[in-house]
């Protein structure tokens, strides 16, 4: 049955000036799974698009991206990856959850893109045919403790030499040992000023981290 067993839902947004829909479940908490979460934390971020995530596809809607590759980190439904396939990075979107990858193909192919690339990808063990890219890009990815050095050592791992990365975060409490661990990693960060998405009045500010490698 694939991705419509959640019952989809359309939410239309607007990426600067450029209307866009995504289906998302309805209800993330009926998502809750009790014992995947006693096993490794797992919690079904993935089910939402999050304010991080239209600030990152906000910035990535106006960059050149042909020949350029990308590759988004905990992509949940993949907002970003798929706009920045749209302007037309090679782009792969990631995540540690099969459903996650099911609801980004459901909607690439439904917003124009169905060669978007997807790849299931533990932070903990990053296969050594991954490859390097000239984007590596990430949304609300730091809840808990453990999260802000294995994103690090993913960016290290996979950040091309003249790459950039960029992290779009709401202001958690572990975004504050990001930076820190880039330059433990030998990786230069600036953090953009706060802000929401274009148009919206409430809600959090969101911080863009923009990575890249230490000259040598």
């Amino acid at each position: 049955m694939g991705y419509e067993r959640f019952s989809p839902i359309a939410r239309c947004l607007d990426i600067r000036g450029t209307p866009i829909t995504v289906w998302q479940p309805p209800d993330i908490d009926a998502l809750i799974d009790v014992a995947a979460f006693e096993r490794d934390e797992r919690i079904p971020y993935w089910a939402n698009v999050w304010e991080s995530a239209i600030v990152l596809a906000e910035e990535l809607a106006t960059a050149a991206g042909t020949g350029l590759s990308l590759l988004e980190l905990g992509c949940g439904i993949g907002l970003p990856a798929i706009v920045a396939a749209r302007r037309g990075f090679a782009a792969t979107a990631s995540d540690y959850e099969e459903d996650a990858l099911e609801a980004v193909r459901y909607n690439a192919d439904r917003n124009g893109v169905p060669g978007l690339a997807v790849r299931l990808l533990d932070w903990r063990a990053v296969p050594v045919d991954l490859g390097t890219f000239d984007r590596v890009v990430a949304a609300d990815v730091l809840y808990e403790r453990h999260h802000a050095t294995a994103l690090v050592g993913v960016l290290a791992r996979t950040l091309a030499p003249a790459g950039v990365g960029l992290v779009a975060d709401p202001g958690r409490a572990r975004a504050a040992e990001f930076e820190p661990a880039c330059q433990a990693a030998g990786l230069a960060v600036e953090r953009r000023p706060a802000r929401r998405p274009l148009g919206a009045t409430g809600g959090p500010a969101i911080d863009v981290y923009v990575i890249r490698r230490e000259p040598v």
